[in-house]
């Protein structure tokens, strides 16, 4: 459990929070959410004890244990990926290793001896003959193979870095544990298992993500920082926007009956609490929104502005036909003979074991690179925009910003977007 009493973080003459109260107990997971720059990095680096607040105080239940997701890539190069996993339990850790500096010691007292069997009991009650074992369960459970438990970590790529910081956080069972952006950088099937496993953690859980998908099936509740304050919610990302919109339609409809509210409101608690499935931290999800109070609902300040791509004519219906599409690389075959049509109005998805394969497939459609073998035409009214896996040789350029933008742009669509930029840059 974490509480935090009267919190309050500002820098200079600008206020991220405060006046903050609140509990967060075990069982539950916390999706942290707000705009950039709202403070949700910061309230997590206060949660774990990197940053003082500017007033206010934040304690954990006696004797309980936090683990936090690293954001530091570089800070275990010199050690095993074994070894950097159980570095996340510091107190097994620091046992193992004044155990085996005891036992190294070429004059072993008898004081040595009572302290060494001091440290076999802590060793054994924290199951710590399982600790290597436990933790390349958990390398595997997040794709490195077990050829790489014994590598440096410099060794490793900045994907499998990510996933090796990943394990530490979660090895031990940690009491809190708090996840900044967990799902960059994981492939699909990774972020699967990350949903599964934490949908199985029965201790206390704050993650901060911008993937909707991923809070959905992982949080029970919702934390948004918006305005300089929080506001706690319960249920998920879909629950607490959904709802939240609903609130404010209502309130908006000053002259709808009170009991009309209440009965539509709890229609929609009904209706969402039927659609949670996943594990058994759900069951408890579904038994809390049941029992959720209407007037707990409340609409939230929160403002939802995007960017809306409008072309410049309408398209036909024939978008891209491929046909036949074979691509390898230095003698491993990505794909053969992929023949596929997309159609006006489709969204596709593209996945793929091997990244090679994704990226070989779109340089090859929007004419980068030319295939093994056969073809693909776009519509006749259809233009392309492409964002590279590799970006770094768009930024080896001298030019602004805007002029670089609006090399990919055409002459109207040039004027829109620097008008935009304009007002993006004035306004700060």
């Amino acid at each position: 459990m974490i509480s935090v009493n009267n919190l309050g973080m500002q820098f200079g003459k600008r206020v991220l929070f405060q006046d903050v109260n609140m509990k967060f107990t075990p069982g539950n997971c916390y999706g942290i959410i707000g705009a950039n720059g709202a403070g949700k990095s910061t309230l997590m680096r206060i949660l774990s004890d990197q940053l003082s607040p500017t007033h206010g105080n934040v304690t954990q239940g006696p004797g309980e244990r936090m683990s936090v997701l690293e954001q530091d890539h570089f800070k275990f190069d010199d050690c095993t990926v074994l070894e950097t996993v159980m570095r996340g339990h510091t107190v097994l850790w620091d046992i193992m290793q004044e155990k085996d500096a005891l036992y190294a010691k070429p004059d072993f007292s008898d004081e040595d001896g009572v302290r060494a069997a001091e440290l076999e009991e802590k060793f054994a009650e924290l199951e710590g003959w399982n600790a290597e074992s436990d933790a390349a369960a958990l390398l595997s459970g997040l794709g490195i193979k077990e050829d790489k438990h014994q590598m440096l970590m410099r060794d490793l790529s900045g994907n499998e870095k990510v996933r090796v910081l990943l394990a530490k956080a979660l090895f031990g069972n940690p009491d809190n544990l708090l996840l900044d952006e967990p799902t960059n950088d994981l492939d699909l099937e990774t972020v699967s298992w990350l949903e599964d496993y934490l949908s199985k953690f029965e201790n206390t859980v704050l993650v901060v993500s911008h993937d909707r998908h991923f809070l959905d099936s992982v949080c029970t509740h919702t934390l948004d920082i918006d305005y300089n304050k929080m506001t706690l919610f319960a249920g998920n990302y879909s629950f607490w926007y959904e709802s939240s919109q609903l609130a404010l339609r209502q309130q908006q409809q000053q002259n709808k009956k009170a009991e009309e509210k209440r009965k539509e409101l709890l229609e929609f608690i009904q209706r969402f609490s039927a659609n949670v499935a996943k594990s058994k931290q759900t069951t408890s999800r579904k038994k809390m929104l049941e029992k959720l109070n209407v007037e707990e609902i409340q609409p939230s300040s929160r403002r939802y502005p995007g960017i809306i791509f409008t072309p410049s004519r309408e398209p036909g219906n024939k978008i891209l036909e491929v046909k036949g599409l074979t691509a390898s690389v230095d003698g491993d075959l990505l794909f053969k003979d992929v023949n596929f049509q997309i159609e006006k109005g489709d969204k596709v998805c593209f996945l793929s074991h091997d990244p090679r394969a994704m990226t070989a497939l779109f340089e090859i459609i929007n004419g980068r690179r030319k295939p093994d073998a056969g073809q693909y035409e776009w519509g006749q009214t259809i233009t392309t925009a492409y964002l590279p896996l590799d970006n770094s040789e768009f930024f080896n350029t001298d030019m602004n910003l805007v002029d670089w933008l609006c090399q990919f742009s055409d002459d109207s669509s040039e004027i829109y977007l620097k008008g935009f930029l304009g007002k993006m840059l004035f306004s700060g």
